[in-house]
């Protein structure tokens, strides 16, 4: 098969790349404003997940989620906003010894929640209280997914840091690949994770009723 040909896996792979570009740019501006933040990470979740299985125009997607996720996902973002950002505080202004164990626990308490909680808003219908906690009941019981999404976040920041000090020159490159393609590395994974409450690997919204992380769990009790 031709390597330049429509159907290839070199093309398959560069339009996912370019695709992937194009989400973390849309990301990135729709996230000006701080506050939409959440909405943002929800749609770009959403339109990559549909990016991969070749569903739909990806601008598209991406807005028809934005609207679909900006309420929902704007509560839960304002509320790891204020957490991470007090957190940010202890951590810099708070250099107390008695404090370092609590500063530990709830940062991994806050990177747990926080690896789940946009895809499961992208991914179901739920209020914004359900979602939370359906966030850390996926966090803990999906431990080793957990550690993977966290380690791919963890490699992105961390090449971030050291080419803002090391490499400036670069830096642009690694933002306009962005938060958006590692998307691409997060959503094969928590799909797998999902498969067996949405039924099949890509499926759309599922309602609150047909269900529940709680229901699932008492179930297999």
């Amino acid at each position: 098969m031709n390597w330049l040909s429509p159907d290839s896996k070199f093309m398959q792979a560069w339009n996912n790349l370019t695709d992937a570009i194009v989400i973390n740019i849309l990301m990135l501006v729709t996230s000006i404003p701080v506050v939409t933040i959440g909405a943002a990470l929800s749609a770009g979740q959403t339109a990559t997940r549909k990016m991969l299985i070749g569903q739909g125009h990806v601008a598209r997607n991406y807005f028809a989620a934005f609207k679909e996720n900006f309420a929902r996902a704007t509560i839960l973002w304002v509320v790891y906003l204020l957490v991470g950002a007090g957190l940010a505080y202890s951590w810099v202004v708070l250099q107390i010894t008695p404090l370092l164990i609590p500063k530990i626990a709830v940062t991994i308490l806050w990177v747990i929640g926080f690896e789940w909680v946009f895809t499961l808003q992208a991914r179901f219908d739920n209020p914004p209280t359900r979602t939370m906690a359906n966030a850390y009941i996926f966090g803990v019981s999906y431990f080793p997914a957990t550690l993977a999404l966290a380690a791919i976040d963890a490699v992105y920041f961390g090449l971030f840091v050291y080419l803002w000090f090391k490499l400036p020159q670069l830096l642009f490159l690694l933002v306009v690949l962005g938060y958006g393609s590692m998307l691409s590395l997060h959503v094969p994974i928590q799909e797998y994770v999902l498969r067996k409450y949405t039924g099949q690997a890509f499926s759309t919204h599922v309602q609150e009723d047909e269900w529940s992380v709680k229901d699932h769990r008492h179930d297999g009790e």
